[in-house]
């Protein structure tokens, strides 16, 4: 979504698609969120001091400081984030948690103009959120007051002091070895059952995920400097084998994943979505479809979700909201499946994109940098994509493996509404890494295309409108790099017509009208010392790239140019048929061009050739549903920020390696 923090309520008119901080204001975890991050300074100068924090909390509190290490990884990968909370009101390298109040919460597909569904052959959805009544918290978002009990440091020193921190998930780790009745053993094999405990889950599957994830790590071995510039390690144990059955000693719950589609390596239950009549002919909150039989599934689209957990289940299984596939949960990486992969959920804002798409939210907020994403959910989202991407034949690159923000407006009205979540600060090339498929370079550096790959800690862009419009976000690292017109940073920034109609893009946290971000690839139009330009939304585009701190790489594949003789080729934001495609029965939809075109001497790169495609379904009972193909051809391309779609007949393909 899209927006600040304390922007004033507009009226039904005027709301745009913005993740507003009305979000995060009325999220039923309101974290309590600093102003800032600590100044600098706050954790001991050494860069070797961490690892000598794990070290003598280990000893102090008899855990094995192996076990300490790989619990704080998945949780942190050994990050500080200055103090500041994760979307779960986590803090710190342990990740304890205090979240300590709970209001009333939302989410992003009730904000502003985007109608989830994208579909115009019916009336724009735009659901009302009605919050849940119930505000308790559950006790994996309360660790963190319990810490400060077990150690005697105050709650604010382990918020905000890392070695504090650090001895706080000890003890937290040895009180849960006791309560399980086992001994404070020197063997790490010994503590499966507090890991599992120790990660909040309430069943056993997602402990067990969680505990499992943990002894991987330890397992293979870690090594890297945080975001503190603390150089941390732990040493590769490939011989360890945990005992597992201590799962059956944690009392926790049970949970059965039957009828979901998850892989094995996660914890999935199914939680579903309604399929409901109700009103004046009216249904919800998804379609049923026969995917992949009726038609291919193409896309996995990213979302987080600008709400917390327990609120953001109860709006999915509202019938009069909208949907998704997935729901995954950031303390210990549990995954929620909703709608079957058959059917077809409302979530991406473009009927095209959802007929084709598999929806992911991830329990987080887009304009909260501090507001970080737990290594388990990281970690349980890239299983969950890697299974979908193998069992679908969808690829894993950033044409395929989309964010909300990626989706593109399905028409030229839609544009300004669409939303921008996960963000800049969801981390691609982290989680790229995860499924198997690092962003690296692919082509010589004559190649003619680049991969945008920034390092994402060094990589600090300004934003603005995190808090409030118009002032600077907190500094932090980000996946997208900036546009400019020319190869100066003083230069005006690329102007999106659809989005601003005309107006400067901006540098507002929701303004996708002049970046780009990890993983997505572009042809090159021109160098000039250390600036790179690339083809963007019919215009040249230039970004930084310096040789000592690369933000992108060379890369291969295809590119489309307007066929000879033509001076430029419509753009759209779907891939529908022609009119000749559709039977009798099922309403002809427009090919509506979006604002944009590709001129003549430009090239954009390619990630699919498919057939206009349209599923028609706006009735409860489906014998009048259809997949209405057609014999245009498309190609999906990189165009802007967002992808976009040109007719096969209107350009040539060229491989550029």
């Amino acid at each position: 979504m899209r927006g600040t923090v304390t922007a004033p309520p507009s009226t039904p008119g005027r709301r745009r698609a913005r993740r507003t901080a009305g979000a995060l204001a009325s999220a039923a975890l309101l974290l309590p969120l600093l102003g800032a991050a600590p100044a600098a300074g706050t954790d001991d100068a050494s860069a070797g001091a961490l690892q000598r924090a794990f070290a003598a909390a280990a000893a102090e509190y008899h855990v094995p400081q192996s076990v300490l290490l790989g619990v704080s990884y998945l949780q942190s990968r050994w990050d500080t984030h200055g103090g500041a909370p994760s979307v779960s009101g986590g803090y710190g390298p342990m990740h304890l948690t205090d979240a300590r109040s709970a209001l009333a919460e939302t989410s992003h597909h009730s904000e502003g103009t985007e109608d989830a569904r994208g579909d115009s052959a019916r009336p724009a959805l735009h659901p009302e959120v009605k919050p849940p009544s119930d505000s308790r918290l559950p006790a994996r978002l309360r660790t963190l007051p319990k810490a400060a009990g077990l150690t005697g440091v105050p709650a604010e020193r382990l918020r905000t002091d890392a070695a504090a921190n650090v001895a706080g998930g000890a003890a937290l780790l040895a009180a849960t070895q006791k309560e399980l009745g086992e001994p404070l053993s020197a063997d790490p094999a010994q503590w499966y059952g507090a890991v599992a405990r120790f990660s909040g889950a309430d069943d056993t599957a997602t402990a067990a995920a969680y505990a499992n994830d943990v002894y991987d790590v330890i397992r293979t071995g870690e090594e890297r400097t945080t975001d503190a510039g603390q150089r941390v390690a732990l040493a590769a144990r490939p011989e360890l084998v945990p005992d597992t059955a201590q799962i059956g000693e944690t009392g926790l719950r049970s949970v059965s994943a039957a009828g979901t589609e998850c892989p094995k390596s996660v914890s999935c239950e199914w939680i579903p979505a309604p399929y409901q009549e109700f009103g004046d002919n009216d249904y919800g909150n998804h379609d049923l479809a026969d995917r992949p039989v009726s038609q291919s599934i193409r896309y996995i689209v990213v979302h987080d979700t600008e709400g917390a957990w327990n609120g953001v289940l109860k709006l999915v299984q509202d019938p009069t909201y909208v949907s998704w596939n997935y729901t995954i949960r950031s303390t210990d990486g549990l995954i929620a499946q909703h709608v079957k992969a058959k059917d077809v959920a409302w979530h991406a804002g473009n009927w095209y994109i959802n007929a084709k798409s598999i929806g992911i939210e991830h329990e987080g907020f887009l304009a909260s940098p501090d507001a970080w994403y737990t290594e388990a959910m990281y970690r349980s989202s890239a299983r969950l994509v890697r299974y979908l991407a193998a069992r679908y034949g969808i690829p894993l690159d950033r044409q395929h493996i989309l964010g909300h923000e990626n989706v593109p407006g399905p028409t030229t009205s839609t544009i300004p509404g669409m939303h921008t979540d996960p963000g800049p600060y969801w981390d691609w090339r982290h989680y790229f890494a995860l499924l198997g498929h690092p962003v690296r370079a692919t082509g010589s550096g004559k190649s003619g295309l680049v991969t945008i790959r920034p390092d994402y800690a060094r990589n600090q862009p300004t934003y603005t409108g995190c808090v409030k419009s118009g002032l600077p976000c907190p500094a932090h690292g980000s996946a997208e790099v900036r546009l400019y017109s020319d190869h100066d940073e003083t230069s005006a920034l690329i102007k999106d017509v659809g989005l601003h109609k005309g107006a400067d893009s901006t540098i507002d946290v929701n303004d996708v009208g002049s970046r780009v971000s990890t993983g997505q690839q572009y042809a090159v139009a021109g160098h000039w010392g250390d600036w790179t330009a690339i083809w963007y939304l019919g215009q040249k585009a230039w970004f930084l790239n310096p040789r000592k701190h690369l933000t992108a790489v060379p890369a291969s594949g295809l590119v489309v140019t307007p066929k000879a003789g033509l001076d430029s080729v419509p753009v759209y934001g779907r891939a529908y048929p022609e009119a000749a495609a559709y039977p009798a029965g099922v309403p002809v939809q427009a090919v509506s061009a979006l604002p944009y075109t590709l001129p003549k001497g430009q090239q954009y790169v390619v990630g699919d050739e498919v057939p206009g495609e349209y599923y028609y379904a706006v009735t409860f009972t489906t014998d009048s549903h259809r997949v209405v193909v057609g014999k245009d051809l498309y190609y999906e391309i990189q165009f802007g920020h967002r992808v976009a779609f040109v007719r096969a007949a209107d350009v040539d393909v060229r491989v550029r390696r």
